[in-house]
């Protein structure tokens, strides 16, 4: 089931975005629970700042754990300093209201870090890709997710040259991923040229990430934000494949 509301004229007010965040988490009761909300890194736009206050509002006091994991993809991982402004807080608020939040960079390069979950055959590769590429693709990712009772993506759709649409599961692959994935995808992307992917809605390289993600054995749902210069245009909650469809439209 999708929640949202998203305009191409006008921009989402901060009571309309708590209302629709509440009435997001009113489908999934996380009271009791173990949360990992997977958030994008400094080099992508999104008010998380907002969402990091409003998810501490209605879940920090009712779920058993409520940590944060930077999908940094192969980026270089954030200081404490450049976390905190991240999520927009000073380090007195990590240290005291937030004291119990923990943030964590995702680490591609170190393998005790990661665990393969599968393998997507390389048959499957080939009729996914249009026989482009017809190679396994092993399907690692970051352990820590398995710590967890709830996964939940926060993060914004825009139109990306490698995937066609940013958001949804790509922050699991290549956001919180093993270098296999994260050069298979970017490569298969390159294959296609920027000219045939960005923008394009559902390509291959999105089919080869949501085939990884189905391996994936943990609840996740996905806050997926529709960002423009001026502010917030649009906000969907729901599977990671339905919020980001939903963003995606409103994006292009």
């Amino acid at each position: 089931m999708i929640v949202g509301k998203g305009s191409t004229t006008e921009l989402l007010a901060e009571e309309q975005v708590r209302d629709l965040v509440r009435q997001a988490l009113s489908l999934t009761p996380l009271g009791g629970k173990r949360v990992l909300v997977i958030i994008p890194d400094g080099t992508r736009t999104a008010p998380l700042p907002v969402f990091f206050r409003l998810l501490h509002q209605e879940l920090g006091a009712t779920a058993v754990a409520l940590d944060y994991l930077v999908a940094l993809g192969t980026h270089q991982p954030m200081s404490e300093e450049a976390l905190n402004r991240l999520v927009g807080i000073t380090a007195q608020e990590r240290a005291g209201k937030y004291g119990n939040v923990r943030i964590f960079n995702h680490r591609w390069d170190k393998p005790e870090s990661l665990v393969t979950l599968g393998v997507i055959p390389a048959s499957e590769i080939a009729e996914i890709t249009g026989g482009l590429m017809a190679q396994e693709v092993p399907v690692r990712l970051n352990k820590l997710i398995f710590d967890y009772d709830q996964i939940l993506i926060c993060g914004p759709v825009f139109p990306h040259e490698v995937v066609g649409f940013s958001g949804g599961n790509k922050y699991f692959f290549p956001g919180i991923a093993a270098a296999e994935i994260i050069n298979f995808t970017h490569w298969l992307g390159a294959v296609m040229t920027n000219y045939r992917i960005i923008g394009s809605g559902y390509t291959p390289v999105r089919s080869v990430i949501d085939r990884a993600a189905a391996f994936i054995d943990r609840p996740a749902a996905c806050l997926a934000l529709v960002i423009t210069h001026e502010g917030l245009a649009g906000l969907y909650f729901g599977s990671p494949q339905e919020a980001w469809q939903a963003a995606s439209k409103l994006s292009a």
